[in-house]
């Protein structure tokens, strides 16, 4: 038995990408960052790190990422990591780690949810099918 689940809360560091697979499905990247932050015993300062985190989300859910986020909002995220490989246009083999999400949360509001006081929460359908793989990805 093995698990690959992720599980991400952090800020998104610019506008969602939102791309289409040469067979025309939505494919949307995020750059979530996630800080941790301490205190160094000999001096006493206050020390942070910040991790950035690649999300990939396809079909209904990315387009509806690319609608309702935006740089600096917060965002829950559950997925799987995946690496994948690829030739550049030198001949380079080329690697990406990335985290495939299927349940986002959007934390806080959007410009437009303001009014409606909504935090909408979007999983993908178990049993929706893709008809693309990772091959089709145009990045």
């Amino acid at each position: 038995m093995s698990v690959n689940k992720t599980i991400i809360l952090g800020f998104l560091g610019q506008d969602p990408e939102l791309r289409f697979t040469t067979g025309g499905a939505p494919v949307c990247t995020l750059s979530v960052a996630t800080s941790e932050s301490w205190s160094n015993k000999q001096t006493g300062l206050k020390q942070e790190k910040t991790e950035w985190h690649r999300v990939v989300i396809f079909g209904k859910l990315a387009e509806l990422c690319n609608t309702y986020l935006s740089k600096g909002r917060q965002v829950y995220l559950e997925g799987k990591l995946e690496t994948r490989s690829w030739d550049d246009k030198d001949g380079n083999k080329r690697y990406t780690t990335q985290i495939n999400a299927s349940t986002v949360q959007f934390i806080g509001q959007s410009k437009q949810e303001e009014s409606t006081n909504n935090q909408p929460a979007y999983s993908k359908n178990s049993n929706e099918e893709s008809s693309f793989c990772s091959d089709d990805i145009p990045f």
